[in-house]
């Protein structure tokens, strides 16, 4: 889902707002996440997961293609992490399609 689907969806979904109105919202809530994320604050939606900041301490890599050493500077990466709901919900979807894939295949066999 791109983020001009979820504008999409959230239109349809309620019919008093406008494309433009939807549109609007969806920037406005993700331009608030990002600059909570920015600042270094965890962000947690209960039932779908939590959103944070990582730090990577500087490390060696090594470059593919000539195999020399390259130094690789420390970061902040931003990580999400589902919540139970979701997990729950997605793995209780998974199974579903890959039981109607199985059984499927075992018809056509």
């Amino acid at each position: 889902m791109t983020r001009s689907d979820l504008v999409e969806a959230l239109a349809d979904r309620f019919g008093q707002l406008t494309q433009r109105d939807a549109e609007f919202a969806v920037k406005s809530i993700l331009d608030a996440m990002s600059e909570a994320l920015v600042n270094g604050h965890r962000i947690e939606i209960r039932g779908f997961g939590s959103f944070s900041v990582n730090h990577r301490s500087p490390r060696m890599g090594r470059n593919p293609r000539s195999g020399e050493k390259v130094a690789i500077p420390e970061k902040r990466v931003p990580h999400f992490k589902p919540g139970k709901a979701l997990r729950e919900q997605v793995d209780a979807r998974t199974s579903a399609m890959l039981n109607t894939v199985a059984d499927t295949t075992l018809v056509n066999a």
